[in-house]
């Protein structure tokens, strides 16, 4: 006699959870954009509208007290252009600009890498390296302005009594060592922002690759061409653009210590701007000058971009 195994009851089939209604639906597609709406705002009434504004400014006939009198198209660029000092103020940006973005890069590179070793002290170093880029770019500006004074300058002071110079030297004799001693101090408080973005970069590289890389019997210069500096290549991309950013647009050290002066050979387009807008009233070019200044640095970050991340696809 066979015995029949009874079967198993079906199982009933799970039941679905309750379908979100239309209006949690739209919710959720619009909940990322409520979210960041109060930065677009933001961004939209400190950014955009300024910006904006001196275009605006820059197509129009304004008087002294800042009333709009009226559209006039390109003519306050002509008038920029056409001034013999814009040419000068130009290219004393473009050169101190690429001497301190290039020597701050550079320098705070190399600074990166020593840091980046183990060594007794390391902490203290780092934090007195950060200390530059944490004062002020006023009080910097004063102290070096202070160190290479003529009559009271502790460089002078300093030099005399270790008996290199046996009288004061004037280390400001032309503009263009003026200019020089500007572009000394930018680069002093730019090297520690360059050297940071870097030391972030260089403590993400995996020991590993160091380590295959000695096995196989690579050098010091070896490892830092093929390894390093490709690994660290998108904190300099950062650090450059960012600087150049900064470089190009600073005021206070220029401000500080020469005010542009004598007779625009130490402006730069900022403080040339700034000269024409509240010194002689003409904001109509002054703005014309912030707007070249603009698409200037706007042209030169694209193409820095561009070529830089190019680059780094194909080398993938």
């Amino acid at each position: 006699m066979s015995t029949k195994t009874p079967a198993a009851p079906a199982k009933a089939p799970a039941k679905a959870g309750p379908r979100p209604s239309g209006s949690k639906r739209l919710f959720r597609k619009i909940e990322p954009y409520i979210w960041i709406a109060p930065s677009i705002i933001l961004m939209a009434i400190f950014i955009v509208t300024p910006i904006f504004k001196v275009f605006q400014l820059s197509l129009s006939d304004v008087s002294r007290a800042g009333k709009i009198k009226g559209f006039n198209g390109i003519e306050n660029f002509v008038k920029v252009l056409k001034s013999p000092a814009f040419g000068l103020v130009l290219k004393n940006t473009l050169v101190w600009t690429v001497a301190v973005v290039v020597l701050s890069t550079v320098l705070g590179f190399m600074l990166a890498l020593v840091l980046n070793n183990q060594f007794r002290g390391r902490k203290a170093a780092r934090a007195i390296v950060v200390f530059p880029w944490a004062t002020t770019l006023v009080i910097q500006a004063s102290a070096w302005n202070f160190i290479i004074n003529k009559d009271y300058g502790t460089l002078n002071t300093l030099l005399m009594k270790i008996g290199l110079i046996s009288a004061p030297v004037n280390w400001t004799p032309t503009p263009g060592a003026y200019f020089a001693w500007e572009i000394a101090c930018g680069i002093f408080v730019t090297i520690p922002f360059v050297t940071f973005c870097v030391l972030s970069g260089l403590q993400s590289i995996d020991a590993s690759y160091y380590e295959a890389a000695t096995v196989d019997g690579a050098g010091y210069f070896q490892k830092l061409f093929s390894i390093t500096l490709p690994l660290v290549k998108s904190s300099l991309t950062v650090s450059t653009v960012l600087n150049i950013i900064y470089v190009f647009n600073s005021f206070p050290i220029i401000w500080t210590m020469t005010k542009g002066d004598p007779a625009n050979h130490t402006d730069t387009l900022v403080t040339y701007l700034y000269k024409l807008a509240f010194y002689n009233g003409k904001q109509g070019e002054a703005s014309a000058v912030s707007v070249i200044g603009f698409m200037i640095l706007l042209a030169c970050a694209s193409v820095y971009m561009i070529y830089t991340l190019r680059k780094g696809d194909e080398d993938l």
